[in-house]
């Protein structure tokens, strides 16, 4: 695993940790955007994983695009050729939304700092959104004469709803942990020092689950978001035959009758 994101593994749980504080964990490059998406492929491929943590270190969450990086570039953007900066977005931060997409276990943001731009949206790529006080999220692409180009302009309105999502987007402005909260950003916030070990309690509670049952549940959320009733319903029924015939189901079961604790294998 690269250095630049620390991936940590501990009771079903996985933390990932974006590592350069001394940038802000800004997403600094092609080595950047390889370590953040390695870790989800880490997570996905091993079964013992239940639920992940995306967190930052330092006093920043993450800062976006480098924005030393940016402006370095912007004189020897050839306006003849945009096709080779869509195929470097394309190739490039896009990679990290769809592997957040694929992701199969819960994943919770528990953002310790600022979260700018590519860095609100990555919190937008979480299933649940834990804040410190400190923390202070900015769709700020618009301050630059950029747009969203990492997905945002889809992943924000599934989260606070169009008419937010657009008032964040066309302004750029930031805005507090607080009103995070008020407009459903985040889920909940918490003092900074409470921060971590508020996220790995929600993540144990949800990795005692069942496994299979906790991917499929996630999977249908997902999913649920853009296919019509009548899919999400079948699909809905061919996963439920699957839990059906899992052992942690019965498990699952006998546990509830006996009014006992079940300790679930994946199996």
């Amino acid at each position: 695993m690269s250095e630049l994101v620390k991936f940590e593994v501990e009771a079903h749980i996985a933390t990932v940790t974006l590592n350069r504080p001394e940038i802000r964990n800004s997403i600094s490059g092609k080595e950047m955007i390889d370590a953040i998406v390695g870790a989800v492929e880490l997570i996905n491929g091993d079964p013992g994983i239940r639920c992940a943590i995306l967190t930052g270190a330092g006093s920043a969450f993450c800062a976006g695009g480098n924005i030393k990086l940016i402006a370095a570039a912007k004189d020897h953007v050839d306006p003849r050729h945009p096709a080779r900066i869509r195929l470097g977005y394309r190739t490039g931060i896009q990679r990290i939304p769809t592997a957040f997409e694929a992701l199969e276990v819960p994943i919770i943001a528990a953002v310790n700092g600022p979260a700018i731009g590519a860095g609100c949206d990555m919190t937008c790529m979480c299933d649940i959104r834990i804040a410190g006080t400190s923390a202070r999220f900015a769709e700020s692409f618009i301050r630059l004469g950029l747009i969203p180009g990492d997905g945002g302009a889809w992943l924000l309105p599934r989260v606070v709803g169009y008419s937010k999502a657009c008032e964040l987007a066309f302004t750029g402005e930031t805005i507090d942990a607080e009103e995070a909260l008020r407009i459903g950003l985040v889920s909940r916030v918490v003092p900074d020092g409470d921060l971590l070990a508020t996220a790995r309690d929600l993540a144990g509670r949800i990795a005692a689950h069942p496994p299979y049952a906790l991917r499929m549940t996630k999977r249908l959320l997902r999913d649920g978001r853009h296919v019509k009733l009548d899919t999400a319903l079948d699909m809905a029924a061919s996963m439920q035959s699957l839990a059906h015939a899992t052992a942690d189901h019965r498990r699952a079961i006998d546990a509830f009758i006996a009014k006992q604790t079940a300790v679930y294998t994946g199996e």
